[in-house]
């Protein structure tokens, strides 16, 4: 694997974080309490692979500008902007959204997860958009 390799890689993991997420979240719908935390864990523990690969790339390639052109440029940068806008929130939200679950203030923890779960979905999902947008695959 070379750093070329990265920008799939991330796309793979920010799939794989999405499908963590949402089987995360049905298993708490479920009651399953021990199983979504390991599933959560394994989503933000996928995460931060992400980040190491993502910076590890950005340092090493720079900016890959978009080719594209008319309406679909425009759709572009609107997922990209609001991506990197949402994304810069997750590291926090979901560092919060953990720390009060390990604090066992589930009431606290139930009520900052509804915000972030969503913004942590939508950053994923786009995240992979945003890849396929880019490198036309």
């Amino acid at each position: 694997m070379t750093v070329r390799d990265l920008p799939t890689l991330n796309a793979t993991l920010n799939a794989l974080c999405t499908i963590l997420l949402l089987y995360g979240y049905s298993l708490i719908r479920q009651g399953r309490r021990e199983q979504h935390k390991k599933v959560m864990l394994s989503a933000f523990g996928v995460s931060i692979v992400f980040l190491i690969c993502y910076l590890v790339y950005h340092y090493n390639v720079g900016s890959v500008p978009y080719q594209g052109q008319g309406a679909m440029r425009t759709v572009y940068f609107a997922i990209l902007i609001s991506h990197v806008v949402l994304a810069a929130t997750v590291p926090v939200l979901a560092i919060l959204t953990l720390w009060r679950a390990f604090q066992e203030r589930f009431d606290k923890h139930r009520k900052i997860a509804k915000i972030t779960l969503p913004i942590w979905l939508y950053v994923s999902v786009t995240g992979v958009i945003v890849y396929l947008m880019l490198y036309g695959i």
